[in-house]
């Protein structure tokens, strides 16, 4: 690369327009920029080809990881449609479980229940018994004082009427 002295060196007047003076030759500035361009040119040409190869790197890294991805998608997927059958039948004890327990709660309050209703029935069925028999007692004794009393078909009291 050109020093800082060349560099300076582009700068310096050649000579004024008009004949050649003695000595003195005009500088090419063209070679002279493409020589102090070649070595950043060519540095730039290896970094964009450096910089090719890690893009094309990447897009086979970055194929790669795909199909991999893919790949365990599927895998997981067919695990997952493996396992469903296994997860249905146990889902399906639990909640026979759950509804078999709640089954069996209902059927020992409604034991319960009727336990509570029979004893009731017992203690109070001798009582209403007693008191049905008085009632009908007591009606079949005012039904017999009213039939003993009633004119019969004959005219005669006690008779009894047709049925």
């Amino acid at each position: 690369m050109a020093g800082f002295r060349d560099f300076l060196m582009r700068f310096r007047p050649v000579g004024s327009p008009g004949r050649a003076a003695p000595g003195g030759v005009p500088a090419d500035r063209s070679a002279e920029l493409s020589a102090e361009l070649e070595p950043p040119l060519s540095m730039l040409e290896q970094a964009e080809a450096e910089a090719r190869a890690v893009g094309e790197r990447a897009v086979r890294r970055a194929a790669e990881v795909r199909a991999e991805a893919t790949r365990q998608a599927e895998e997981i997927v067919e695990q997952a449609r493996a396992r469903t059958h296994d997860v249905r039948v146990e889902t399906a004890d639990r909640v026979r479980r759950e509804a078999e327990a709640e089954a069996a709660e209902l059927l020992a309050s409604a034991e319960h229940e009727a336990a509570t209703v029979r004893h009731r029935t017992e203690t109070r069925m001798p009582a209403l018994v007693d008191r049905v028999a008085a009632l009908v007692t007591e009606e079949l004794g005012t039904w017999r004082a009213v039939t003993a009393q009633a004119p019969g078909p004959r005219g005669e009291p006690g008779g009894r009427s047709p049925s």
